[in-house]
């Protein structure tokens, strides 16, 4: 490598992350745009684009890791595709074999999608929802990792699934979550929940969350992520149904966004328990103290093995793309 071409990726790099981790307030034309990006030697997968103070932008996955970004344009070989010819281009990929499981487990009218990763791992992929509540966010979840996790793992993996109404209505709570990861006492991926994430007590599943007639697919995907952008957030590539109720037309509209649908083998507050390789759901929005209580009893059983680092939390990102990047 050429001194001139040092020097000039160490002072374009700062800017580079800062603009990754910006908040977008400005924008416009959010779209799906499907396609591949080439920045030597890495390529990538697009799944969105927009414009954001008269830039241009990509939303863009790695295949391979599952790790998402924001960039601008600019810095990559674009080449625009339709949904068929960028899975076909990323076939052999952990990211097009997680969709495709995720759409085998398409029938089931509750938990389709990806449920739990390797089960050798010795601990857990945590994920709690933040559905709309009026309750603020339960801080013990968080605190509770942080202390125990703070010397043998920082920061501490969680998958937070976070829907549009929560973040518009929990400001405080969302920049003390934001706080949290900047000082890198936790490292959290963004999974889109819906931004309305309506509920219904007395109506049958059939029609009740996402399947509740007359629902916008299109908004309650793409509006909760450009509100994740305008609060700092990057998008990842999960999404979480509400009340994880689906069915088999839903989950492939929401993989048609190029979204992999996460359930769980463990909720917690409804007595389903942890084994190694669960994706764990709790609930941190104040709703569901039982399955907080359940995850800090949890934690203090596993605190041996913990120290000993014989039992983690592993990232979502990472533990799918483990059990589909073979």
């Amino acid at each position: 490598m050429s001194r001139r071409l040092l020097l000039l990726l160490i002072v374009t790099l700062p800017a580079f992350i800062c603009r990754a981790q910006q908040n977008f307030l400005n924008i416009v034309n959010y779209r799906v745009y499907y396609g591949w990006a080439h920045n030597y030697p890495q390529d990538w997968l697009i799944l969105r684009r927009f414009e954001n103070n008269g830039r241009d932008y990509l939303l863009l996955v790695d295949p391979l890791t599952l790790q998402t970004k924001v960039n601008e344009t600019s810095f990559y070989q674009v080449k625009e595709m339709t949904l068929e010819q960028t899975r076909a281009r990323f076939l052999k990929t952990a990211y097009e074999r997680a969709i495709n499981a995720a759409e085998k487990q398409s029938v089931n009218i509750q938990d389709a999608g990806i449920e739990r990763g390797l089960p050798t791992e010795a601990g857990i992929s945590l994920t709690a929802d933040l559905c709309p509540s009026h309750k603020p966010l339960d801080k013990r979840l968080f605190e509770a990792m942080f202390h125990e996790f703070k010397k043998v793992e920082r920061p501490a993996p969680i998958a937070l699934s976070v829907s549009g109404l929560w973040m518009k209505n929990h400001l405080q709570d969302l920049d003390w979550l934001k706080k949290l990861r900047n000082q890198g006492d936790i490292r959290i991926t963004w999974v889109n929940h819906s931004y309305n994430h309506r509920v219904s007590k007395t109506a049958p599943l059939k029609e009740n969350f996402l399947l509740e007639p007359g629902t916008d697919i299109n908004y309650e995907v793409l509006a909760t992520e450009k509100l994740m952008l305008r609060n700092g957030l990057v998008p990842s590539v999960f999404f979480r149904f509400p009340g994880l109720v689906s069915d088999q037309q839903l989950v492939y509209k929401i993989t048609a966004y190029g979204l992999i649908p996460i359930g769980s083998d463990a909720w917690l507050a409804k007595g389903q328990r942890a084994q190694n390789g669960s994706i764990v759901l709790i609930h941190g929005n104040g709703n569901e103290p039982m399955g907080v209580n359940d995850f800090l009893r949890l934690l203090r059983s596993k605190t041996r093995q913990i120290n000993e680092k014989q039992w983690l939390l592993y990232d979502l990102s990472d533990t799918v793309d483990e059990e589909f990047g073979q």
